[in-house]
């Protein structure tokens, strides 16, 4: 039997670990769990219950997965035709009952990735070939469809859709029930079916330590970029030049001058230009 267990491992008779699975120190399988041949499971990993892990899985050292999770389902893309692929989960992320979590598809990157310290509620779903940052909390029933990117400190509501190849830049928040098909820029926050950008998340940047002049750059800069009177291509030189001293106005543009696939979100045009001040 090549099954790799490290000592002050415990795993219940009524699990199922199968040789070749790899599990580190302090490892916790509860009852009825399925660890299948090629997964990594790290150090003081605890799976609760009804827990399954496939094949190409890594989870990261101290990490906490609820009954009913299912990581590493193959994906759910046609274009797949079975070839060997991956999802590697950070440490210290908790993974509540029934979240699923696809592994790559061998046409695309054939890996999914999730950041350390990820908050993950109920049935939350991340497809194929995700990226998901540092410090995302997925609140309940929140989904992500394959290829999107999140940057880190995201949080994303209840309920959340967000549609494939989206991008979501870091320290955005999106509110219960948004459907997002467009890129989010950092620090932006956005609510409704579709989704348009509120605002900024104050809150967010001043939990991360932003300091107030920079936020307040950033609110200046928001104003100018949605400006509706010219197309949101025709600000970006502008707000560039006015700004050249804000690394927090650079980080927003450089995500912005970086497309992706989508479209970006943007405001409602009664609010363009902005009341952005939710929290002054």
């Amino acid at each position: 039997m090549d099954l790799t267990v490290q000592s002050a491992t415990s795993i219940h008779p009524m699990a199922v670990v199968e040789p070749g699975a790899q599990l580190g120190v302090g490892v916790v399988v509860g009852p009825f769990c399925h660890v299948e041949a090629g997964s990594v499971v790290g150090d003081r990993v605890e799976l609760v219950s009804h827990v399954v892990v496939h094949r190409g899985v890594t989870v990261g050292e101290g990490c906490k997965v609820s009954s009913m999770a299912v990581l590493g389902a193959p994906p759910q893309n046609t274009k797949h035709k079975g070839g060997p692929t991956t999802l590697v989960i950070g440490r210290n992320c908790t993974i509540r009952e029934g979240v699923t979590m696809h592994r790559g598809s061998d046409s695309s990157r054939a890996e999914t990735t999730v950041g350390e310290n990820g908050n993950f509620l109920a049935y939350a779903h991340i497809a194929h070939d995700c990226i998901v940052g540092r410090n995302v909390t997925m609140a309940n029933v929140a989904t992500l469809g394959g290829h999107v990117e999140v940057g880190d400190f995201v949080t994303l509501g209840g309920l959340v859709a967000v549609h494939q190849m989206t991008r979501i830049g870091h320290h955005a928040f999106a509110g219960g029930a948004a459907i997002i098909d467009g890129d989010i820029i950092p620090y932006g926050m956005v609510m409704g079916n579709r989704a348009r950008l509120r605002g900024l998340n104050v809150i967010g940047m001043r939990r991360s330590g932003v300091a107030r002049p920079e936020i307040f750059a950033l609110r200046r800069a928001y104003r100018m970029i949605f400006d509706p009177a010219r197309a949101v291509a025709d600000n970006l030189p502008e707000v560039e030049l006015q700004f050249a001293d804000s690394p927090i106005v650079r980080d927003v543009l450089d995500f912005m001058q970086a497309r992706g696939k989508r479209h970006f979100t943007v405001p409602p045009l009664r609010d363009a230009a902005g009341s952005d001040d939710d929290d002054d």
